[in-house]
């Protein structure tokens, strides 16, 4: 498998999930700008979020694809449907509580994730919101065990395009149902819903043609089966510290979002906008190369491969300089033009775009290291190593916190933003070091050298996007969107042919990033 070419596929598939959701957002922000209304969906689907992430993307996928790679690299079919059966079982129902739990609680999940909405009209719609929407986190959490099987055989394209659903599924929402509701808002709610239950439902064809359709179990002696399944006990026994590592994630962004909840109105939404676009890059990149690899390294461990292992991280990793470090320069350099192109809309005004540029120039400080965390703690997980993200992963909430008391009262929202990207940095670095110590990463990899043809490349690039973003009166233009629209593209075309002829004139070449996995 052409590790370069996989990569490009998913990468492409999520370009147009980001799309659509930089569409959907498009929407939100004209429909109903930066306001109390959109503090509080923001709120509410941020709860069923936190838990997907810890079900499902985060410590779900990191303690299965590892183990179910080892389990199909053995050739033992009937073990591997075995194992996938159990864990869709055990699943399905902790998620079923899980659901029930937070239906019932959401008075008291609100209250600690956005006390500062406490008094006004949005917080009882946070609340109603948030039970609508709770049963979410049983539908992605399903979609993404379907996922980790398809990725875990090398079949990228389902899981990669199916976020594209909700995006679509909000939009709808936001169009068609919003204007004929008393409380327009709730719309998007219901559009989360009807996108969990298509992203699901795409997922069972490519299961059936995989023949690893999940078969769950509804009665007590098979439940019991599942549980007593070893493969399944070893998922589970991952799980325990990976739990705890997202969590700790999980656990700075509810209180980053409960800090920005007491800050002036429209800081949640201001942060939303700004993680919309900051995740643009993340997922185009870190979320690419991170499912491509965990597959691949996995398997280079399960088989004593370190070499092959290491030069695989290597590759990602440089890969993630090349295409990250001039994201990371738009992002703080050229913020105030991309958001008033994708936002400056209807209800979304020119001091709404100011401080969702803060914001983005905050992020930009860190993107590469929120970057290269997905593409350095795969090198752990494949290694079946989750404690030790975990350690790191506690010391990193703790700077953070730090790090939100000198710059929150400095740049407000920005602040929070900020020290997520700073806390990501040195995430990324004890990563790096932690793989190093453990001998997973080849020494003589030729950094010095490659960093200085990227910052080469980086000075032009940089000295454009900072005129361009002066050139023009972005925010007078909007009368004018199409016009508006075209400058941009054009200003990051010519920084793209820039950025690139640089590099090329420094020897490097695209030839220099194929990889194949063995």
């Amino acid at each position: 498998m052409n590790l370069l070419s996989a990569a490009a596929k998913v990468s492409s598939l999520t370009m147009l999930s980001r799309i659509t959701g930089l569409v959907r957002e498009t929407l939100i922000a004209r429909s109903f700008g930066a306001s109390e209304w959109t503090d509080a969906f923001n709120v509410a689907f941020r709860l069923p979020n936190l838990l997907r992430r810890l079900f499902a993307e985060g410590a779900f996928s990191q303690a299965f694809v590892p183990i179910l790679g080892e389990i199909s690299n053995q050739g033992d079919r009937n073990k591997t449907q075995g194992l996938v059966d159990a864990i869709a079982t055990l699943l399905f129902w902790a998620l079923g509580l899980t659901v029930l739990m937070g239906v019932i609680g959401a008075p008291i999940l609100v209250f600690i994730i956005a006390a500062g909405l406490k008094g006004g009209g949005a917080y009882d719609t946070a609340i109603l919101m948030t039970q609508i929407m709770f049963p979410y986190i049983g539908l992605i959490s399903l979609v993404s065990l379907s996922a980790g099987i398809l990725n875990t055989f090398g079949r990228f394209a389902v899981p990669a395009f199916t976020p594209v659903l909700l995006n679509l599924c909000l939009i709808g929402a936001a169009v068609l149902l919003a204007p004929h509701l008393e409380q327009p808002i709730y719309a998007l709610s219901a559009g989360v819903i009807i996108g969990g239950i298509l992203q699901l439902g795409i997922q069972i064809p490519a299961l059936l043609k995989l023949r690893l359709l999940p078969r769950i179990a509804f009665f007590p002696k098979a439940i019991k089966s599942a549980w007593g399944n070893p493969d399944a006990r070893r998922v589970i026994k991952l799980m325990v510290p990976a739990v705890f590592a997202v969590s700790v994630a999980q656990i700075s962004l509810i209180i980053n979002t409960n800090i920005a909840s007491h800050l002036q109105t429209g800081s949640v939404s201001w942060l939303s906008y700004a993680d919309r676009l900051m995740e643009f890059p993340t997922a185009l990149l870190g979320v690419a190369l991170g499912t491509v690899l965990l597959p691949s390294l996995s398997k280079a461990n399960a088989n004593q491969d370190i070499a092959h292992a290491g030069e695989l991280l290597v590759w990602g990793l440089r890969l993630t300089f090349l295409l990250a470090a001039p994201c990371a320069l738009a992002l703080f350099l050229f913020g105030t033009p991309i958001s008033a192109v994708l936002y400056h809309y209807g209800q979304f005004n020119a001091l709404d775009v100011e401080m969702t540029r803060q914001a983005l120039a905050a992020y930009g400080v860190g993107l590469i290291g929120l970057i290269l965390v997905k593409i350095l703690a795969p090198g752990f997980y494949s290694r079946q190593d989750i404690r030790t993200p975990v350690k790191i992963a506690l010391l990193v909430l703790v700077f953070t916190q730090i790090a939100n008391i000198a710059l929150v009262p400095l740049f407000a929202h920005a602040g929070l933003a900020l020290s997520v990207g700073l806390g990501a940095c040195l995430n990324a670095a004890l990563l790096w070091i932690g793989l190093r110590r453990k001998g997973a990463l080849p020494k003589a990899a030729g950094w010095l050298k490659y960093i200085t043809q990227l910052s080469i490349g980086l000075l032009p690039l940089g000295l454009l996007l900072f005129y361009g973003a002066s050139a023009h009166d972005w925010l007078a233009l909007q009368s004018s969107p199409w016009i508006r629209i075209a400058f941009l593209g054009l200003w990051l075309m010519f920084a793209a042919l820039l950025y690139f002829a640089t590099l090329w004139l420094v020897g490097l070449r695209w030839q220099n990033f194929l990889r194949h996995a063995k």
